[in-house]
């Protein structure tokens, strides 16, 4: 089997800090690769792996202002589609653009959408829906007007995170610093518990951080550590009391979520989105609905026995039990397509 993977090309693949979606198609390629399928993964040209790798953006747009985005983003999908024809599958995780490409080739393409970011771009997934395959994040992600072929979580490499059975002391803020992920909430929980909080993600709402965030570092009690890689992520997850995750909006799904409860750090969250999907209420953290839940739930940690946060991950959301699923979509889409040369060899059309 011959698969054309698309990555986003915003950071590269993988990324050196941020990069969740850059992070799955890393951990998808590479495991499709140790199970012998040939992938050519289109991505920036700084990117690791063991694929064929075909690039035409120098780097990360998101770290390289000179570079207009728009513009790569064409080259890069049209380099692929101009293509298409090579391969006997093209995974498609750039979201709804690579979509409007897709007559360009006969190659059935397969799309995870990463997220229904906005109602704005649901017309584009509407006029491909049954011309491409969907696969969606989690259940909560799935749109009514839309047909997908599996839900599938993603996985993470859980050689990555280290298992460790002591609670620590520190409460933890980890993801983009934005009004939607709940960093100003963050900081009232840890207020109120009087625990510290540590801060570490990239700033993508400066006026928020100004306004909300940085008027309450102290250094000290709450203290910001920036966009973190591999491993420093690894001990910062691992040393935390908890992963606070009080999201404004329906998150499709949190892969820090699942990074935390592999190093066997519960998770408090509220109950919106993926959440109930990832973390099991009270076994390995706790679902709340509002601020007042959140501080509640801190004072109740020691009741989740941080073991259990990592079986949940190995049971649940390991890389290799994602690059399984994936692998049962294709051999599906590949069915689906010799079904339909059959029906219009036969003069049926095809379905």
């Amino acid at each position: 089997m011959r698969v054309a993977m698309l990555s986003p090309i915003a950071w590269r693949t993988p990324p050196r800090h941020y990069g969740p979606w850059e992070t799955v198609v890393s951990l998808l390629t590479e495991g499709l690769i140790d199970r012998g399928i040939e992938v050519t993964l289109f991505a920036t040209a700084d990117s690791i792996t063991r694929a064929r790798l075909a690039a035409v953006c120098p780097r990360g747009y998101e770290e390289d202002p000179a570079l207009i985005p728009k513009v790569w983003e064409c080259l890069h999908i049209a380099s692929l589609f101009e293509r298409g024809d090579e391969f006997d599958l093209i995974h498609n995780h750039f979201d709804f653009l690579p979509l409007t490409y897709s007559a360009m080739t006969r190659t059935p393409v397969v799309t995870t959408i990463h997220g229904v970011s906005s109602p704005g771009i649901l017309p584009v997934y509407r006029a491909y829906n049954g011309r491409v395959f969907y696969v969606a994040i989690s259940a909560a992600d799935r749109r009514p007007e839309l047909d997908y072929l599996a839900v599938i979580h993603h996985g993470i490499d859980l050689a990555g995170f280290t298992f460790r059975p002591e609670a620590g002391e520190y409460l933890l803020f980890f993801g983009r610093i934005h009004p939607e992920k709940g960093t100003r909430e963050c900081i009232a929980v840890a207020r109120r518990t009087g625990l510290p909080l540590v801060i570490a993600g990239i700033v993508q709402d400066p006026a928020y951080f100004e306004s909300a965030v940085r008027p309450h570092l102290d250094g000290e009690r709450i203290r910001y550590v920036g966009s973190v890689g591999p491993a420093r992520r690894d001990a910062l997850l691992g040393g935390a009391r908890a992963l606070l995750h009080p999201i404004a909006f329906e998150e499709p799904f949190g892969l820090s979520v699942v990074e935390a409860m592999a190093c066997g750090t519960p998770v408090i969250a509220f109950r919106r989105g993926s959440m109930p999907e990832i973390v099991a209420d009270g076994e390995t953290g706790f679902l709340v609905e509002d601020l007042e839940g959140m501080v509640e739930a801190v004072f109740a940690l020691p009741r989740i026995e941080r073991a259990a946060c990592r079986r949940r991950v190995e049971a649940h959301f390991t890389a290799g039990r994602m690059v399984d699923d994936y692998l049962r979509v294709y051999g599906e889409v590949l069915r689906r397509r010799v079904r339909r040369g059959e029906d219009t060899a036969r003069g049926n059309g095809g379905a």
